[in-house]
C-alpha cells in the first residue's frame, strides 16, 4: 500500500459512514500474519482471564455500551443492519435442533431483538428468557410462538438462581464481556445439572482486512499503530475457557462468515486496493466461533479410564492385511 493510500485510510476514517447490507458467502479463511506480529508496535489490549493471576481488563464500558444498544434500537432502518445477528441466530437454533430432547425452560443471554428465537419452535423450547443490557432493543425483539419473558440485565451479571435453566444460548454477545471467564461460570451456575449451553462469539480473525489495512497505514505513517478494532477471543482458548467454568462434553468449531458490501465508501475505496473483489464489491469477514458444553451429572457418559484399552494403534496396520494362509 503506498503512503498516498494509506493517508487517505487515516485521513478519512474521522468521516466514514455505516456500510449497507451485504450479501452472504461461507470460506474457511487463512492466517493473515501481518494481523498478528509487528516490529515495533504498539501491542492491542487482551482481555484479562481470571484465575489466571492477572486481574480483569475493563475493555468495554458497559453503561456506553448500553447507550449504544439503547440508539441503535431506535434507528428506523435498523433492522437493515440485522443481518449477521440474523444469520448466526439461524446457525445457532441449528444446534439447538441437534440435540434430541425438550427444553422446558431456556435462557437467551444477551438476546439483543431475539434473532435466536424466531428460529425455533415451541415443540423443542417451551418457556425462554430474553436478557439484554438494553430495554430498548428487548422492546423491539423478533416474534416468536415460544411464550418469552424479558429482563433487563447485563451479561457479566446474571440475577437467576442456581439450577434454574434447562438451556442458556447466547449469540453475538460475549464478546463484549470484561470478564469472560466469570461470565462462563455464571451460566454454567443458572444452568440444571445436565443442561447445555450453545453459544456464538466473534473471533480473533474477524475483519482481518481492515485491521491489516489499518496496520500498515498507520505503521508506515507513524512507525506503530494503535488498536482499532475490538480484541476478541482467540478460538485456541475457549475449551479450556469452558473447562475452567465447570463445562464437560465440549465442542468448539468455527464458521467463517465474509460478507460482500455493494456500496463503497471513502474509507471501503482505500481497502479495496488491497482486498476489493472483481466485481467492485468489498470483503468483510467475520470469523463467528460456536461452543457447546453441558453442566455435568451423574447420567452422562464418562470417559473410559486411562490404560483401560483393548486394542493399541500398532494393531491398525494389520487391518484387512491377508494371514499367510490366504496367500
Amino acid at each position: 500500500m503506498s503512503s498516498r493510500v494509506c493517508g487517505r485510510v487515516l485521513q478519512r476514517l474521522q468521516t466514514a459512514g455505516s456500510p449497507p447490507a451485504a450479501s452472504w458467502s461461507r470460506i474457511r479463511a487463512g492466517s493473515w500474519g501481518c494481523c498478528r506480529v509487528q516490529t515495533g508496535t504498539r501491542s492491542e489490549p487482551r482481555r484479562g482471564l481470571s484465575g489466571s493471576g492477572r486481574s480483569t481488563m475493563n475493555v468495554f464500558n458497559r453503561d456506553m455500551k448500553k447507550r449504544q444498544k439503547n440508539w441503535a434500537a431506535t434507528l428506523q432502518d435498523g433492522n437493515q443492519y440485522d443481518y449477521l445477528r440474523d444469520e448466526v441466530g439461524g446457525r445457532v437454533a441449528d444446534r439447538v435442533y441437534d440435540i434430541a430432547r425438550t427444553f422446558p425452560l431456556a435462557l437467551d443471554v444477551g438476546a439483543g431483538k431475539s434473532h435466536i428465537a424466531e428460529h425455533l419452535s415451541k415443540d423443542v423450547v417451551e418457556r425462554l428468557f430474553l436478557t439484554d443490557v438494553s430495554q430498548e432493543t428487548l422492546k423491539r425483539r423478533r416474534q416468536s410462538e415460544i411464550p418469552t419473558q424479558c429482563v433487563q440485565a447485563d451479561e457479566e451479571f446474571l440475577p437467576f438462581k442456581e439450577n434454574t435453566f434447562d438451556l442458556v444460548l447466547s449469540s453475538l454477545s460475549l464478546h463484549w464481556i470484561n470478564d469472560l471467564p466469570g461470565a462462563l461460570r455464571q451460566i454454567h451456575q443458572v444452568l440444571k445439572p445436565d443442561g447445555v449451553f450453545i453459544g456464538a462469539m466473534v473471533g480473533g480473525e474477524t475483519l482481518y482486512e481492515l485491521r491489516c489495512s489499518l496496520q500498515l497505514a498507520e505503521t508506515e505513517r507513524e512507525g506503530g499503530f494503535s488498536p482499532h478494532v475490538s480484541p476478541y477471543t482467540a478460538v485456541t482458548d475457549l475449551g479450556n475457557l469452558l473447562g475452567r467454568a465447570g463445562f464437560n462434553m465440549l465442542t468448539v468449531d468455527v464458521d467463517d462468515v465474509q460478507v460482500h458490501y455493494p456500496g463503497i465508501t471513502e474509507v471501503m475505496t482505500d481497502l479495496q486496493e488491497m482486498y476489493g473483489n472483481e466485481d467492485g464489491s468489498i470483503p468483510a469477514t467475520f470469523e463467528i466461533l460456536y461452543l457447546i458444553g453441558w453442566k455435568p451429572h451423574e447420567s452422562q457418559a464418562k470417559p473410559a479410564k486411562r490404560g483401560s484399552a483393548t486394542a493399541s494403534f500398532g494393531d491398525l496396520s494389520k487391518i484387512n492385511r491377508p494371514s499367510p494362509r490366504e496367500t
